[in-house]
């Protein structure tokens, strides 16, 4: 917007050269000129444009010495487009105007005319330097919304990092319960029921009968509820990531590529189920196929899980075919496991070996 008003200032400054040169047509049309030149030396794009728009008004110029009140405004559009030889050219002919031309060989109109280049060169710098700020004040805005951007990133990895710790710190805090129950409670409780029976071994007395009985119930009841703790700790301690990762690090035989893309609070059943089918499906990979590479995705939708793995490779003989095709104990625990969560499976061998899972959630 700035050179909008600068060149409109400078084309109403041009306009009171009026005061000592008359209005008739070549001046409206120097005018009207000098007016086209200025917006089509803002608005087109081509450079080409911009440098014959320039040609015609000097070569105009020429023929009409109207053009000399406006050379302030034109020197302003040169001297903002760089145009060098414009320029020189713009100095020679206004060196001539000044000079030869009986309209403005007087001193007023001189003055007039120098007044208006050091304006329009007062402008361009008032200008340039305006544009630079506004440039380094926009650089450093996209900077400092750069800045912000990637700190947020930053926080939100570290965020979702410490989430992720303390989610695995609580898993390996229940794991170690589990077992400190298991090895600890459970064993002394075991002790106990083995006392127990011993005592009713030799019991000799009818009376203690139904004491050691009701003993024997109680630890036994509190043996199952611990048994069933215990299990309970332990499955919800394992996490299916870190379990998927090890696998993926113990399997040697060829690259695997993991895409894991699962929320953390998944039911136990589909963990333990993902993982029996990752270890059959590496393991069948080991076994029966010559591949290069497994792919394996995990993905969890709104509505389902989804499993996938498949491998480059193709089977390595025919009665690794046969057994695949006669679906082997593997394949047919796999499919027991997905039957039993209600899910489907689907296994293909065009070209590689592929199982795809879906078990919808409930």
């Amino acid at each position: 917007m700035r050179y909008f008003h600068d060149t409109g200032f400078l084309l109403l400054y041009c306009m009171f050269s009026i005061l000592y040169i008359p209005a008739d047509t070549s001046f409206v049309f120097a005018f009207l000129c000098a007016l086209i030149l200025c917006c089509v030396c803002y608005f087109a794009e081509s450079s080409l444009i911009r440098l014959g728009t320039g040609v015609v008004a000097l070569s105009l110029s020429l023929l009409f010495p109207s053009f000399f009140c406006f050379f302030p405004a034109m020197f302003y559009v040169f001297l903002r487009e760089h145009r060098w030889p414009l320029l020189l050219a713009f100095g020679l002919l206004s060196f001539y105007y000044a000079a030869f031309a009986p309209d403005t060989r007087s001193s007023l109109p001189l003055l007039y005319g120098l007044s208006g280049f050091l304006l329009a060169a007062l402008l361009k710098l008032h200008t340039g330097q305006y544009e630079r700020l506004a440039y380094q004040f926009r650089r450093i805005q996209d900077d400092s919304r750069e800045h912000h951007l990637l700190l947020s990133e930053k926080n939100r990895v570290l965020l979702e990092k410490q989430d992720y710790e303390i989610y695995t710190a609580t898993l390996r805090e229940r794991n170690r319960i589990a077992r400190e129950i298991h090895d600890n409670v459970g064993h002394l409780l075991s002790r106990s029921i083995l006392l127990l029976g011993a005592a009713r071994t030799i019991n000799q007395q009818d009376s203690l009968h139904p004491l050691l009985n009701n003993l024997d119930v109680t630890l036994n009841s509190a043996m199952d509820s611990i048994r069933n703790s215990v299990h309970d700790l332990h499955d919800d301690s394992v996490d299916l990531k870190e379990a998927i990762q090890s696998l993926v690090l113990d399997f040697t035989f060829c690259k695997v590529v993991l895409q894991y893309d699962m929320g953390r609070s998944l039911p136990r059943e589909v963990k333990y189920c993902f993982i029996s089918v990752t270890k059959e499906a590496l393991s069948n990979v080991m076994r029966h196929s010559n591949a290069s590479q497994v792919q394996l995705t995990m993905q969890e939708h709104p509505a389902l899980y989804q499993l996938c793995i498949e491998d480059n490779g193709s089977l390595r003989s025919s009665k690794a075919e046969k057994d695949t095709s006669h679906r082997g104990i593997g394949l047919s625990n796999i499919e027991e496991r997905v039957r039993a969560l209600n899910g489907t499976l689907q296994i293909t061998k065009n070209p590689g070996f592929r199982i795809f899972i879906i078990i919808p959630k409930v």
